[in-house]
């Protein structure tokens, strides 16, 4: 007999403190400053792959900041309305305003964006994302796992991360998958069990 799987385990929010930096510590600083209403520039332009904490930050921010702070995700998909609203931000934030954290997948220049509200987007300051190495992404399974109440050996680890998408949402998404399948299974998450469990996956 299985035993069912209460949803008790949840993911933990975004925040600035859980958010794994690797070569981005840098920018988090900046993104931490400007939240908290201490950083001297009022515009921060976060831009990377997917996959490189650009909405955890944002998000992770917006709960620091409040009403100190505006936040644009995307804003390459902005339509008319919002790349307006964006710049009256933008020009309210230089005159003493909410500051501005903004984020897309490229550089102001390389968005398709109306060229004023680009190179105002460029005239704070700007950080690419870089992605987590495979050590810091072992880390961060680790700790994921650790909130969840769960240990990851190092083979299990390994093998999540040679041959599974590695981009965090997905890792995030797999370990609650793994932590109800081990669960109702009243197993610990070993390699023969993540095995297992992906055979049962449809294909």
């Amino acid at each position: 007999m299985q035993q069912l799987p209460l949803e008790i385990s949840c993911p933990p929010e975004p925040t600035l403190d859980n958010f794994i930096a690797g070569a981005n510590a840098e920018a988090l600083a900046r993104v931490r400053a400007l939240a908290e209403g201490v950083l001297d520039e009022s515009v921060v332009y976060l831009w990377g792959e997917a996959g490189t904490g650009r909405s955890h930050l944002l998000h992770a921010a917006a709960r620091v900041g409040g009403e100190r702070l505006v936040c644009a995700d995307d804003v390459g998909g902005l339509h008319a309305a919002g790349q307006q609203a964006l710049f009256n931000a933008i020009n309210a934030a230089r005159e003493g305003g909410p500051a501005v954290l903004a984020a897309g997948d490229a550089p102001p220049a390389q968005i398709a964006l109306r060229p004023d509200l680009a190179s105002r987007l460029g005239w704070g300051l700007v950080y690419q994302l870089h992605p987590l190495t495979d050590a810091h992404k072992a880390a961060w399974l680790r700790a994921e796992a650790a909130q969840r109440g769960l240990q990851l050996g190092g083979d299990v680890v390994d093998y999540l991360l040679t041959r599974l998408p590695r981009d965090l949402p997905s890792l995030a998404a797999l370990l609650a998958q793994l932590d109800r399948y081990a669960l109702a299974r009243k197993r610990p998450i070993t390699l023969p069990l993540v095995r297992e469990f992906l055979q049962s996956q449809p294909r």
